[in-house]
């Protein structure tokens, strides 16, 4: 799964062209490289993602898209914030 989808069915970031943004402007970084929006996510990946100056890590826990949006939380866990 894409980087941009899986940050907008994870639910970290609302919309996907927003992710998209994101992952352009540089500001995304897994496993301690900078990616782009097409960076295939796997599970064990540390995604580091910078929102203004606050920035948040999270742990890949599953790529499978979830069914619910009380489930989406499921697929990361929350290292540091």
């Amino acid at each position: 799964m894409r980087i941009d989808k899986y940050l907008k069915v994870s639910r970290l970031i609302k919309r996907r062209t927003v992710a998209n943004e994101v992952a352009d402007a540089g500001r995304i970084i897994v496993n301690g490289r900078l990616v782009k929006a097409s960076y295939a996510v796997k599970e064990g990946d540390v995604i580091e993602i910078t929102f203004g100056n606050r920035p948040v890590k999270v742990k890949v826990l599953s790529t499978q898209a979830p069914l619910g949006k009380d489930v989406a939380r499921e697929m990361y866990q929350l290292i540091e914030e």
